[in-house]
């Protein structure tokens, strides 16, 4: 497997396979910690395939819904008492076609979960434990899952995404999105969700998950610059919940937020990582990331079409490329690599870029 691209200064283009995934169709963003139950427009992640339909509470159980073409949801999990306004329905992750390595992705998704959904009486650390021993994990990874951890009686999960954070050989990190929603004995459903860093090494029959590091987006700022006001108002930018935290907590540079708000201008598109929940360097080197420095953001779906996808016009995503450099970036990572660019390394490509477009700035 092709080592991972660097996103930096002084990285040279990598090239690997067209490979894509599989298309989601568009969400609506769910600003974490808004209130009431939130409706889940799925999408395809580029990483694999969500529910089609919102995912809304409902009373009534839900039937499995048939996989796409591509792939897409082989479970359907409904869980409430009568009595109380009963958890969304949700669907398990599968991979799409062109996957890089699909199972490591598969792996990680599957751990959280496991990790992010009980019924009554499954809260808290040693319910996570035996939820998870029987996928063959050691069960004290469950002590790292932080915020998935509610002290709710119930919880359900959703998957929006799962894209790497990188890809090599013998490692892996899989960055898994998902929404979370919990309630607490007879009261209101509470809608969060996080982006959770899971750490994979190679291994047989699966890769071994490591270790797990979810999204510490950091408190909220007391006052946000115009541009970031701007971003979480716009329909046409969907934001998952620590992405949405992320803005919110004041810690992103303006460049970023404003090249968001140029490229919303012609497309929609959904956000997967901005800031926390990414790794603090570049995959496989000891150099540090962009988006740590709240530098950088990745997009996995662009007009309701998945990057990942084998049937999104390739136009499409590389225009939207062009559009990110012409938007400010000094380092733009896809899963083709493009030619031209004021500044030399502007686009780049690699194995572990080929599900998402990957926008980052100096500062």
């Amino acid at each position: 497997m092709t080592t991972s691209q660097p996103e930096g200064p002084g990285r040279a283009p990598l090239c690997c396979p067209s490979a894509h995934l599989s298309a989601r169709p568009s969400r609506r963003r769910m600003l974490a910690g808004a209130l009431g139950a939130a409706a889940l427009a799925a999408g395809c992640g580029g990483h694999g395939t969500a529910p089609t339909t919102p995912v809304r509470p409902s009373t009534t159980p839900s039937t499995p819904t048939p996989p796409t073409a591509t792939g897409g949801p082989t479970t359907v999990h409904s869980a409430a008492p009568s009595a109380v306004p009963a958890l969304p329905a949700t669907s398990a992750w599968t991979p799409g076609a062109g996957q890089v390595q699909p199972d490591v992705k598969l792996r990680a998704v599957q751990l959280i979960e496991a990790l992010g959904a009980w019924p009554d009486g499954g809260q808290g650390v040693a319910g996570a434990r035996g939820r998870i021993a029987p996928l063959g994990v050691d069960p004290a990874l469950a002590d790292q899952a932080g915020v998935l951890l509610q002290t709710a009686d119930r919880a359900a999960l959703q998957v929006v995404v799962a894209q790497y954070g990188g890809i090599l050989t013998d490692s892996a990190s899989v960055l898994v999105v998902c929404e979370q929603w919990t309630q607490t004995a007879d009261g209101p459903l509470q809608p969060g969700g996080t982006t959770v860093d899971v750490r994979l090494s190679a291994a047989s029959p699966r890769w071994t998950v490591t270790a797990l590091h979810p999204a510490a987006p950091g408190p909220a700022a007391a006052a946000l610059s115009q541009p970031a006001e701007s971003v979480l108002a716009d329909r046409r930018i969907t934001l998952p919940p620590a992405a949405a935290a992320d803005i919110r907590s004041g810690a992103v540079h303006d460049s970023v937020l404003t090249a968001m708000l140029a490229l919303a201008a012609a497309h929609e598109f959904a956000v997967s990582v901005v800031r926390s929940g990414h790794p603090l360097d570049v995959f496989g080197t000891t150099r540090p990331s962009d988006h740590p420095l709240g530098r950088a953001f990745d997009v996995w779906q662009i007009d309701g079409r998945a990057v990942v996808d084998p049937a999104t016009p390739h136009a499409l995503v590389d225009g939207f490329m062009r559009a990110a450099a012409a938007a400010g970036s000094y380092n733009v990572g896809g899963p083709r690599p493009l030619s031209g660019g004021s500044t030399p390394n502007r686009f780049f490509t690699d194995a572990t870029h080929h599900d998402h477009v990957h926008v980052g700035f100096r500062t």
